[in-house]
């Protein structure tokens, strides 16, 4: 199975959902928008519509939707309209992009369930998944291969370290971080 997630910056949730059992592959793409085989250029411009999003594949057997959905609610803030942090922008904008009407129900039942999490109103849109396009090579396993980078450092590790403390047992147990202080990860941390 497959979902499309758009939460902020793609490099934080592919990040995240790669640690997760039951995952089996994470894309980063653009989804959403109205122009052709966007650009990383076009797109962060804000004038494509597109949001930046992961298609998040995997095993029903080993993770549910709701866990998937879960995690979301978790690694973001779903109550700040078209930002993240100091990404802003639609291009950044919280949404669910369901493949069936099934997908829809459970994401508008989750995101109901989540309400509850949060002070704030959730603004995140679930709209039906149109077209995902691919991003550029140079994004795939970003945190991975940059994981000394300020952004990573400062962004993308203090999400993580909320999911391995919210969500340890839904986690790879053969999941390495490739940061420098592999400890925040440790059994003892969450």
């Amino acid at each position: 199975m497959k979902i499309v997630l758009g939460g902020g910056c793609f490099w934080c949730q592919e990040a995240a959902y790669q640690m997760v059992k039951g995952v089996t592959k994470v894309t980063s793409g653009y989804a959403g928008g109205t122009v052709a085989n966007p650009s990383y250029e076009q797109v962060v411009g804000g004038g494509t519509g597109h949001a930046e999003v992961v298609m998040v594949e995997f095993d029903e057997s080993a993770v549910s939707l709701n866990q998937i959905l879960d995690i979301y609610w978790t690694i973001h803030d779903p109550t700040t309209l078209n930002r993240q942090g100091a990404d802003i922008g639609t291009q950044y904008r919280s949404a669910i992009f369901y493949v069936d009407p099934h997908q829809k129900a459970i994401a508008e039942a989750s995101m109901q369930s989540a309400q509850k999490l949060w002070n704030q109103p959730i603004v995140t849109t679930i709209e039906p998944l149109e077209v995902f396009y691919e991003a550029e090579e140079y994004h795939k396993d970003y945190f991975g291969r940059h994981p000394e980078q300020a952004y990573c450092q400062v962004v993308i590790n203090p999400k993580l370290v909320k999911l391995r403390k919210k969500y340890h047992h839904l986690l790879k147990q053969s999941w390495g971080c490739p940061c420098k202080n592999t400890a925040i990860f440790s059994q003892n941390s969450a």
